[in-house]
């Protein structure tokens, strides 16, 4: 089982999700039954929906990286501690959104679609996955175009 912790930094969210919690709780019922990694364990992790000005202070702060950005991820283990920890009951990390940028980016398709993608891409660097490498690319994609398609 997956819970999310939902911070909503930013009014103009609501305006799109009137309950966040509700909105991810059905959403990571199905994430469950696809990625391997949550099967048998209680995983918990924070979501903070919040805006331009926010994403570009976290992300100089913790990327050294002066710009805005549409999802960043914290997590809470390193790739290899995730994979050896026997526990079943932990904390993954936090994932930060951007409301602007896919507000922007919904103008050419869906709000929810482009939501969506950034907190499950998100998500799925919280579990150990990156694209750095063409293949490690090749990987995360696949996992995230099998959950995009159980969760729309």
């Amino acid at each position: 089982m997956i819970t999310v912790n939902v911070e909503v930094e930013n009014k103009s969210w609501h305006k799109k999700i009137k309950k966040p919690k509700k909105y991810f709780n059905q959403k990571l019922r199905n994430i469950c039954k696809i990625v391997k990694f949550f099967k048998g364990k209680n995983i918990t992790f924070t979501m903070l929906l919040t805006n331009s000005f926010k994403m570009k202070k976290l992300n100089k702060k913790f990327r050294n990286k002066n710009k805005s950005t549409d999802v960043l991820s914290f997590p809470h283990f390193l790739p290899n501690n995730l994979r050896i920890l026997k526990k079943k009951n932990f904390y993954i990390g936090d994932i930060a959104v951007s409301y602007e940028i896919i507000n922007s980016r919904s103008k050419k398709s869906n709000f929810f679609l482009e939501f969506d993608k950034v907190w499950t891409h998100g998500l799925l660097h919280l579990i150990g996955y990156d694209h750095i490498k063409t293949r490690d690319y090749s990987k995360m994609n696949k996992v995230e175009k099998k959950i995009l398609n159980s969760i729309i």
